[in-house]
């Protein structure tokens, strides 16, 4: 992927196009950022242009299309088994490392969820970074740059990779064929997200949102069994629950919009349904949903479980 594919973030892929040309890149990075900003495209994208010519990636020739695909065998990647990146795979890494590259004139790595190393693996990779073998290039993404250790950061070029403007997210969403409706309010759900936006245009992912507010808007209290079927039904695993929560959270802060007279309501295309709720919830209302679902997004944060989380949830949401 050349660098002009990359969306956003042109002042960093400037950067490292001029540090390439200049014949100063670093030998390790950090890209640091939310998830779904393109951090590891940018990471290929560097990959391909110091395989390919030193400069930016062509794209298409047998090199560029290797990384591209995962598969030149001077391309390594790192990824946690299970919760954690182990010393194991850092061992291997260095091995791997260690030898002469196959293809290109160097070897690359990239680390995924670089904050998930144990601490074995962490301080076996110090030393790496301490002696790099060769002219290895070293990347690490992370949306967490706190939980990599102090040292490891220190010896890291970092690049932090902010939140999309919305205006962006909506721009390439129509040049991917989405409807203009749909790419704006999946811009405007998406926080900043670019992969996050591409996943709610895609099928009727939009569709079923859509269902499920207006379901969680009309629970009542004086039907436990209907609360408890809603959570069973959308408690399938901690993830998708945290996204259901984060759903209802942008939606009655659009009703606390609304009640307070500010613009930007993210969930336009359900505006009757948010000014229902605004129209029959008080501004003490609104606020105490609010700070239930932060609640119960930390109690899920610290591992509770789920399914409860989510018959609490509605039930302190649920109108009497």
């Amino acid at each position: 992927m050349p660098f002009s594919r990359i969306v956003g973030h042109k002042h960093i892929a400037s950067l490292l196009m001029r540090a390439l040309e200049a014949g100063k890149l670093s030998h390790a990075y950090l890209f640091d950022g939310i998830d779904g900003l393109g951090m590891k495209d940018t990471a290929l994208a560097l990959v391909e242009a110091v395989f390919c010519n030193g400069r930016d990636g062509c794209g298409t020739c047998s090199s560029c299309r290797k990384v591209g695909g995962l598969r030149h065998p001077d391309l390594h990647l790192v990824q946690p088994d299970g919760a954690f990146i182990k010393i194991d795979r850092i061992r291997e890494l260095q091995k791997e490392l260690s030898l002469r590259p196959y293809e290109a004139r160097t070897k690359a790595c990239i680390i995924e969820d670089a904050e998930r190393m144990n601490p074995s693996a962490a301080n076996a990779f110090l030393k790496t970074l301490e002696e790099p073998p060769g002219e290895a290039l070293l990347i690490l993404l992370t949306t967490h740059a706190d939980g990599i250790l102090p040292t490891i950061r220190s010896r890291c070029q970092r690049l932090r990779f902010p939140a999309l403007p919305m205006e962006t997210i909506e721009a390439d969403l129509r040049e991917r064929g989405a409807e203009p409706e749909s790419s704006r309010v999946a811009a405007a759900l998406a926080g900043g997200d670019l992969a996050r936006a591409r996943r709610l245009v895609s099928g009727d992912r939009l569709q079923v949102r859509k269902l499920f507010l207006e379901r969680a808007a009309h629970l009542s209290g004086n039907d436990v069994t209907q609360l408890f079927a809603a959570a069973e039904e959308y408690a399938t695993d901690k993830e998708s629950a945290l996204e259901l929560l984060d759903l209802l959270r942008l939606f009655w802060r659009d009703v606390l919009l609304l009640r307070t007279g500010s613009p930007g309501i993210t969930n336009s295309d359900i505006l009757p349904l948010v000014n229902e709720k605004a129209n029959t919830h008080s501004l003490d209302e609104v606020m105490e949903k609010l700070e239930c679902i932060s609640r119960i997004g930390n109690a899920l944060a610290r591992n509770a479980n789920h399914r409860l989380s989510l018959e609490v949830l509605f039930m302190e949401l649920a109108d009497a």
